[in-house]
């Protein structure tokens, strides 16, 4: 499982003209299920998701994670991070999990994470429009 965080002051994911999602400050978390995926896996995930130490303290340094803050979680379901790029100019996906899986393991991983934190989300499998404030900036990438 793959998750690609970044450490916002705002962002949000529209479907169809419809806002599906919107957070404040927190972690907008684009979400990648393998093939191999597991709930344990995302339940592994969530907890470095959630504890990652990506937020200033008082003395400026990254050193308070979601939790500690009380910010927002935004979750995006983003196949394309379980991309082969090792080859040529055109990726493959051989590595994402099927659509069934990678659902299931989307949802559990939203309500697993709604029951800590304030958790808002896109849609699986749609075409969405994301828009965020990346604060910093700050990426990281996580991979369980």
């Amino acid at each position: 499982m793959i998750g690609l965080i970044q450490r916002v002051s705002s962002a949000s994911v529209v479907v169809d003209g419809e806002t599906t999602g919107a957070i404040g400050a927190g972690i907008l978390l684009l979400l990648g299920v393998q093939r191999e995926d597991t709930a344990a896996q995302a339940d592994k995930l969530l907890n470095k998701v959630l504890n990652y130490r990506i937020f200033a303290d008082d003395e400026g340094r990254m050193n308070r994670s979601l939790l500690d803050c009380g910010h927002e979680l935004l979750v995006v379901s983003q196949f394309t991070l379980a991309a082969d790029t090792g080859k040529g100019t055109r990726p493959g996906f051989s590595r994402a999990a099927a659509p069934d899986l990678a659902d299931e393991l989307y949802r559990y991983f939203l309500q697993q994470a709604a029951q800590q934190v304030t958790t808002a989300s896109g849609r699986f499998g749609a075409d969405m429009k994301v828009s965020l404030t990346n604060d910093g900036p700050v990426t990281f990438w996580l991979e369980v």
